[in-house]
Protein backbone atom coordinates (compact mmCIF):
# COMPACT_ATOMS: atom_id res chain seq x y z
CA UNK A 1 0.00 0.00 0.00
CA UNK A 2 2.98 2.23 0.68
CA UNK A 3 4.27 1.79 -2.48
CA UNK A 4 0.93 3.08 -4.14
CA UNK A 5 1.25 5.83 -2.49
CA UNK A 6 4.63 6.83 -3.24
CA UNK A 7 3.74 6.33 -6.81
CA UNK A 8 1.35 8.65 -7.01
CA UNK A 9 2.83 11.23 -5.16
CA UNK A 10 5.64 10.98 -7.86
CA UNK A 11 3.33 11.16 -11.06
CA UNK A 12 3.48 14.79 -12.68
CA UNK A 13 0.23 17.05 -12.16
CA UNK A 14 -1.38 16.85 -15.17
CA UNK A 15 -1.77 21.29 -15.34
CA UNK A 16 1.77 21.29 -14.54
CA UNK A 17 2.57 22.52 -18.27
CA UNK A 18 -0.22 24.95 -17.73
CA UNK A 19 1.40 26.69 -14.95
CA UNK A 20 5.20 26.42 -15.89
CA UNK A 21 3.69 27.88 -19.28
CA UNK A 22 1.18 31.12 -17.48
CA UNK A 23 4.82 31.77 -14.92
CA UNK A 24 6.88 31.88 -18.07
CA UNK A 25 4.33 34.29 -19.49
CA UNK A 26 3.85 36.65 -16.77
CA UNK A 27 7.88 37.15 -16.48
CA UNK A 28 8.27 37.71 -20.19
CA UNK A 29 5.39 40.60 -20.01
CA UNK A 30 7.20 41.73 -16.78
CA UNK A 31 10.33 42.02 -18.33
CA UNK A 32 8.94 42.89 -21.98
CA UNK A 33 6.54 45.71 -20.81
CA UNK A 34 8.97 48.43 -19.85
CA UNK A 35 11.05 48.44 -23.10
CA UNK A 36 8.19 49.10 -25.03
CA UNK A 37 6.13 52.07 -22.28
CA UNK A 38 8.76 54.17 -21.58
CA UNK A 39 7.34 56.80 -18.58
CA UNK A 40 10.21 58.34 -17.48
CA UNK A 41 11.23 62.08 -18.56
CA UNK A 42 12.48 61.91 -22.19
CA UNK A 43 13.85 65.73 -21.64
CA UNK A 44 16.67 64.80 -18.31
CA UNK A 45 19.70 63.62 -18.57
CA UNK A 46 19.03 60.43 -16.75
CA UNK A 47 15.50 58.85 -17.81
CA UNK A 48 14.99 57.22 -14.25
CA UNK A 49 16.37 58.78 -11.47
CA UNK A 50 17.12 57.73 -8.26
CA UNK A 51 15.12 58.43 -4.92
CA UNK A 52 17.43 60.27 -3.54
CA UNK A 53 17.63 63.08 -6.03
CA UNK A 54 13.71 63.07 -6.41
CA UNK A 55 13.95 63.42 -2.38
CA UNK A 56 16.26 66.47 -2.37
CA UNK A 57 14.87 68.20 -4.97
CA UNK A 58 11.54 67.68 -2.63
CA UNK A 59 13.27 68.87 0.10
CA UNK A 60 14.50 72.19 -1.63
CA UNK A 61 11.03 72.91 -2.40
CA UNK A 62 9.82 72.88 0.60
CA UNK A 63 12.44 74.55 2.80
CA UNK A 64 15.15 75.94 1.08
CA UNK A 65 17.36 76.27 4.05
CA UNK A 66 17.88 72.80 4.72
CA UNK A 67 21.37 71.73 5.70
CA UNK A 68 21.58 68.59 5.57
CA UNK A 69 23.25 66.57 8.69
CA UNK A 70 26.53 64.79 6.89
CA UNK A 71 28.29 64.37 4.17
CA UNK A 72 28.57 61.66 1.97
CA UNK A 73 31.76 59.26 3.10
CA UNK A 74 33.08 59.10 -0.56
CA UNK A 75 32.40 61.80 -3.41
CA UNK A 76 30.54 60.84 -6.50
CA UNK A 77 32.01 57.41 -7.52
CA UNK A 78 32.79 57.27 -11.48
CA UNK A 79 29.94 55.04 -13.07
CA UNK A 80 31.91 51.88 -13.66
CA UNK A 81 32.48 51.72 -9.74
CA UNK A 82 28.89 52.10 -9.34
CA UNK A 83 28.05 49.50 -11.58
CA UNK A 84 30.37 47.22 -9.84
CA UNK A 85 29.25 47.47 -6.26
CA UNK A 86 25.75 47.57 -7.54
CA UNK A 87 27.02 44.15 -9.57
CA UNK A 88 28.84 42.78 -6.22
CA UNK A 89 25.75 43.38 -3.81
CA UNK A 90 23.61 41.60 -6.38
CA UNK A 91 26.26 38.86 -6.13
CA UNK A 92 26.16 38.92 -2.44
CA UNK A 93 22.36 39.05 -2.04
CA UNK A 94 21.99 36.02 -4.48
CA UNK A 95 24.37 33.37 -2.83
CA UNK A 96 23.22 34.35 0.48
CA UNK A 97 19.27 33.91 -0.99
CA UNK A 98 20.80 30.52 -2.52
CA UNK A 99 22.49 29.20 0.74
CA UNK A 100 18.95 29.95 2.28
CA UNK A 101 16.39 27.74 -0.15
CA UNK A 102 19.49 25.34 -0.55
CA UNK A 103 20.19 25.11 3.64
CA UNK A 104 16.28 24.88 4.08
CA UNK A 105 15.65 22.23 1.15
CA UNK A 106 18.23 20.16 2.21
CA UNK A 107 17.11 20.41 5.68
CA UNK A 108 13.47 19.21 4.84
CA UNK A 109 14.32 16.23 2.38
CA UNK A 110 16.89 15.09 5.63
CA UNK A 111 13.69 15.66 7.59
CA UNK A 112 11.02 13.96 5.38
CA UNK A 113 13.51 10.96 4.64
CA UNK A 114 14.27 10.75 7.95
CA UNK A 115 10.60 10.30 9.45
CA UNK A 116 9.77 7.96 6.40
CA UNK A 117 12.56 5.49 7.62
CA UNK A 118 11.40 5.96 11.48
CA UNK A 119 7.53 4.95 10.05
CA UNK A 120 8.86 1.92 8.14
CA UNK A 121 10.70 0.99 10.99
CA UNK A 122 8.41 1.18 13.42
CA UNK A 123 5.41 -1.32 11.60
CA UNK A 124 7.96 -3.31 10.85
CA UNK A 125 8.67 -3.75 14.69
CA UNK A 126 4.81 -3.00 15.29
CA UNK A 127 4.30 -6.05 12.64
CA UNK A 128 7.24 -8.20 14.16
CA UNK A 129 6.07 -7.70 17.27
CA UNK A 130 2.34 -8.57 16.84
CA UNK A 131 3.42 -11.58 15.33
CA UNK A 132 5.62 -12.84 17.93
CA UNK A 133 3.13 -11.99 20.83
CA UNK A 134 0.53 -14.61 18.95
Amino acid sequence: MDNQNATQNQQPRKNSWLVTGLLIAAIAVIAIFPMFFNFGDPASEEQFGGTDSIASDVIMENDPNYTPWFEPLVGELPGEVESGLFALQAGLGAGVLGYAIGFYRGKNRSGNSGNKAETSAASVAGATGAASSK
